[in-house]
């Protein structure tokens, strides 16, 4: 079968005369249905270039297909198998929104984004595939920050309190049915209402030991269908959790996202690298600290509505292990989550292998589509193969055979218009990255982290009084009435901040900038404090 019959069907409609000699560039005239592709990337606002137009087995460079920067935070997935080049395509998706003044933040799972920060290298593949879709490649490094769970691996420690973090996130983490996920949750509620801060695991044990103790019993009563035994397979979780080595994601000085939405002096984007290879064996973890990430930005950002370009892009890589055996109304969230940030000038783009990795309610969301190969070896992915055919629009091409066939660093794209309509279904030769395409080297890294301005006020952990102090004290364990005593004080400080907070001065203004939210957050001052969870149970305190 030649790739006239595979690949193309009878198209429709005309294309715009003020298109077609743009398109045609002089050269021989495209195919009428190529000509109509075209037509429907020719935007006349600020666009990222993708890469140039694939018909019938030719690159046609004069037909260039775009995405319109304002479109951006409508959300997006990048999907394909193992090895087709979807790292490639965020890079090159993140590299020009940097360049257009726009920071984005990259899960970097596999280890080799850092080379964004670094001039890519010429070489014949470059030099071949700049030249089939007529890009002025130039080799460019973007400014860049890295970071690291935990500090865990190499960059900027991002840690979470656990009060911050929330009963929804943490059950997840901890793998809890939804009576379990129910109890965390009053658990929560019973600290929050006492004052107790939950800094770190240790802090959340030391609740949950109070109230399984003979002495806490009566406060498990009056927080409400608490049973003994679903406290104690919760202390147990905390307790395996904890010994698996991941307390060193919980703590102070707890990160503040807004650092992800920073400009460099020049005007370009910041992109904010989370390295995330050290805890590749830890899936559920680094998945659903980087949902903490979106959820906390969603609680702090005003709304903006739609505007010329986003105030930051999200690429959330390995997104299926987010969703895995995630729960009903874990899912609900995510999903009003991804709704609702649009409106708040984040975009998210999830990077997987299929789109039924996504949920059906999520995968509605996202407006712009960037799919590569899909092997179609046995019959699941033949099944997963004619499933992502159906969540394209109507195409001119035969995309079963289509996407089995396409090349690395091919891809079938689909985005939304300045309008918000989908545009036409566009097999495309992508565009090569401009910075390097693979790891800098570890010096070079380690002096990128040292040098940041981020450094001094994240990388030492921070271990202040909190609810383990309070409950248990620094020099042993309290007694009953010591720790019920610590537990009343803590409830009697929560009531007298609710009430400072009805006061309004020049001190509450203060204690709302952004400034002053950054030294709270890492001295974790007690000013102007009030516990807000949001539609994740996550908690930012009013300042």
């Amino acid at each position: 079968m030649s790739d006239r019959e595979r690949a193309p069907k009878a198209g429709s409609g005309t294309v715009p005369p003020a298109v077609a000699p743009e398109v045609r560039g002089g050269a021989p005239a495209l195919p009428q249905e190529a000509l109509e592709i075209a037509a429907g990337y020719a935007f006349s606002g600020p666009a990222l270039d993708l890469g140039a137009l694939l018909w019938d087995g030719r690159c046609l460079p004069d037909a260039q297909v775009r995405v319109p920067l304002s479109v951006l935070n409508r959300h997006g997935l990048v999907a394909g198998a193992t090895g087709t080049g979807k790292t490639k395509t965020l890079q090159l998706i993140a590299e020009q929104l940097s360049a257009q003044g726009v920071p984005v933040f990259l899960a970097d799972i596999k280890g080799d984004l850092s080379g964004i920060s670094a001039p890519g290298q010429p070489n014949d593949k470059v030099r071949s595939r700049t030249a089939e879709v007529h890009q002025q490649w130039a080799g460019t490094g973007f400014p860049a920050e890295f970071h690291a769970l935990g500090g865990i691996g190499h960059g900027i420690p991002v840690r979470a309190t656990i009060t911050s973090f929330g009963p929804v996130l943490l059950s997840k983490v901890l793998q809890l049915n939804q009576t379990q996920e129910q109890s965390l949750g009053l658990i929560f509620h019973y600290a929050d209402t006492k004052g107790l801060e939950l800094v770190d695991l240790k802090d959340l044990r030391a609740v949950v030991a109070f109230l399984t103790s003979d002495e806490g019993k009566a406060e498990l009563k009056n927080i409400g269908g608490l049973s003994t035994a679903t406290a104690g397979v919760i202390l147990r979780s905390l307790t395996a959790f904890e010994a698996q080595g991941m307390a060193d994601f919980f703590g102070e000085p707890e990160f503040d996202t807004a650092e992800f939405l920073r400009t460099a002096p020049d005007g370009r984007g910041v992109v904010s690298v989370l390295e995330l290879a050290a805890v590749q064996d830890r899936p559920r973890l680094f998945s659903t600290f980087l949902m903490w990430l979106l959820a906390d930005l969603f609680h702090d950002l005003p709304e903006v509505g739609d505007a010329d370009k986003p105030k930051l892009v999200f690429f959330f890589d390995e997104a299926h292990l987010l969703f895995d055996d995630a729960s009903k109304a874990f899912l609900d969230a995510i999903s009003q989550t991804v709704r609702l940030i649009r409106s708040k000038g984040v975009g998210v783009f999830f990077v997987t292998q299929t789109p039924r990795d996504v949920p059906a309610e999520v995968l509605g969301q996202l407006g712009n589509r960037v799919q590569h190969a899909l092997r179609a070896f046995t019959p699941d992915d033949q099944k997963a193969l004619r499933a992502t055919v159906r969540t394209f629009p109507n195409s001119a091409y035969d995309l079963e055979e289509l996407l089995t066939g396409l090349g690395t660093g091919e891809a079938v794209v689909t985005v939304l218009s300045e309008k918000g309509a989908p545009t036409p279904v566009a097999a495309t030769r992508l565009r090569a990255p401009e910075s390097l395409m693979g790891p800098i080297e570890a010096g070079a890294l380690e002096r990128a982290v040292t040098s940041s301005g981020l450094y001094g006020r994240y990388a030492q952990a921070v271990d202040r009084e909190s609810a383990y102090e309070r409950l248990r004290g620094s020099g042993g364990a309290k007694g009953p009435d010591e720790m019920r005593e610590a537990a009343t004080a803590g409830e009697r400080r929560a009531g007298e901040r609710a009430e400072q907070k009805e006061q309004t001065s020049v001190v509450e203004q203060v204690v709302g900038s952004g400034m002053f939210k950054s030294l709270a957050r890492s001295i974790g001052t007690q000013i102007g404090r009030e516990i807000t969870r949001s539609i994740f149970g996550t908690a930012r305190r009013r300042r």
